[in-house]
């Protein structure tokens, strides 16, 4: 398979017609090959509009979402050459690694230690550095300092996690997803003063939800 032009296929037939039009974001998944992030057996389904199964965990099945969610994500959070990001879901690392070509760091956690490591292995073989992988429930967030310039939330949340609101620097944006199946509302928060903060709905998705295990534990 062409991987090459899959990925051009993708970016121009599925995330451009989506809106997507930052410059930035459109090189970025031009140049990140979405096959090293997907499982072997699913790799010819890579740049195809479809979730993409990568396990499972405690019965929930977690899959790589749409490219052009992604990009979607990805432009609303408009990520800068210095801004420092936190990704609540690391699955496979496919987002993980736009955000840290996007960004100056990436602190990412996952509730899965599978995926953890799997994503280590795939942002290695990147040789992609700036990013801190973690493994814990960041479900119900934590105190944990640094502030930080974006967040992606890449699972379902039932309302706008105010924990994670709090951790945003002034000026920094939120992505998360809010509501129940099967219509949910793609949102982003942007930090507009020091207990202030705007909310956009951007549009209407079906994402997995967040997964609550019954004893939170997180620590980077």
């Amino acid at each position: 398979m062409d991987f090459e032009k899959a990925r051009l296929n993708m970016v121009e037939q599925q995330v451009r017609p989506w809106d997507v039009l930052n410059p930035r974001v459109l090189d970025v998944l031009n140049e990140i090959p979405r096959e090293l992030f997907t499982p072997e057996e699913y790799r010819n389904l890579a740049y195809v509009d479809t979730p993409i199964p990568l396990g499972s965990y405690e019965d929930h099945e977690v899959n790589m979402v749409q490219p052009n969610i992604e990009g979607r994500i990805l432009q609303a959070l408009d990520v800068q050459e210095d801004d420092l990001v936190l990704e609540i879901g690391t699955g496979s690392g496919y987002l993980t690694a736009c955000l840290a070509k996007l960004g100056r760091h990436v602190d990412s956690v996952d509730i899965n230690e599978t995926f953890t490591e799997m994503a280590k292995k795939n942002l290695q073989t990147l040789d992609i550095n700036n990013v801190n992988l973690s493994t814990g429930d960041a479900a119900k967030g934590w105190d944990q300092k640094p502030y930080y310039d974006v967040i992606a939330i890449t699972a379902a949340m039932k309302t706008i996690p105010g924990s994670y609101k709090k951790l945003l620097r002034p000026g920094g944006r939120l992505f998360v997803v809010t509501g129940e199946p099967p219509v949910m509302t793609a949102q982003l928060v942007t930090r507009t003063g020091k207990n202030s903060w705007k909310v956009e709905d951007l549009f209407e998705t079906c994402i997995e939800p967040i997964i609550e295990p019954e004893k939170p534990t997180f620590s980077f």
